[in-house]
């Protein structure tokens, strides 16, 4: 049964990333190219991290093409889209979330939740990327971890920098715009705050869904 709940989790966060990033980049993110790269490259790193646990579907119509393939067992059907429609609506409550909240000073553009989440979902995504592929021991050797953890940066940045934070996904990072006075210090403890907090969230995740506690 926990080998499963891995995969339902993993299909989650896919899919939670995947619906968050399309709304914000789409909705706020701006015009031309840059919602179709992110959109295309957050389902990217998604896969490259679930692939090897979930099959990477993040989509009820490619389960129920792996199903009718054989590659996924017919009784996993309906737990795996019951696990991207939650991701979904998650996503899309948070977008909410931030949309309707207002600036929060003069000092800081944004509002503090804005803030606190658009740093934490992008730290973490960042974090369960690098864990993922970086160094799980089933994709030891890889050649496209660059790859994947560059991009989970871009993502971030087309998807919630400058819309909802600072993009930073980094404590040294939100320290570096404190000196240049990009925004108060308070902002910056804001971000750190959230970035680690992130951090500790990725790493018991990928304890969870790895095969082994240290893999």
């Amino acid at each position: 049964m926990k080998n499963y709940l891995k995969k339902y989790l993993v299909e989650f966060i896919g899919t939670f990333f995947l619906v968050f990033t399309v709304g914000s980049a789409v909705l706020l993110g701006g015009k031309g190219v840059i919602p179709a790269i992110s959109i295309g490259f957050v389902l990217m790193i998604m896969v490259y991290a679930g692939g090897h646990i979930s099959g990477g579907h993040y989509n009820p119509a490619v389960s129920l093409a792996a199903a009718i393939r054989g590659a996924l067992p017919q009784n996993q059907i309906v737990p795996y889209w019951i696990s991207q429609v939650l991701g979904a609506v998650v996503a899309s409550v948070l977008l909410n979330i931030f949309v309707i909240n207002p600036p929060y000073s003069e000092c800081c553009e944004y509002n503090p939740i804005a803030l606190i989440l658009g740093e934490f979902l992008f730290t973490y995504a960042l974090c369960y990327v690098v864990l993922q592929t970086a160094t799980t021991k089933k994709l030891e050797g890889n050649s496209f971890f660059g790859l994947a953890i560059g991009s989970t940066v871009t993502v971030g940045a087309f998807a919630v920098g400058g819309i909802f934070c600072y993009g930073a996904f980094n404590p040294a990072v939100a320290v570096g715009l404190g000196i240049y006075q990009v925004t108060c210090w308070g902002c910056v403890l804001l971000t750190i705050l959230a970035n680690l907090i992130a951090a500790i969230a990725a790493a018991y995740t990928y304890r969870f869904v790895s095969e082994t506690p240290c893999d």
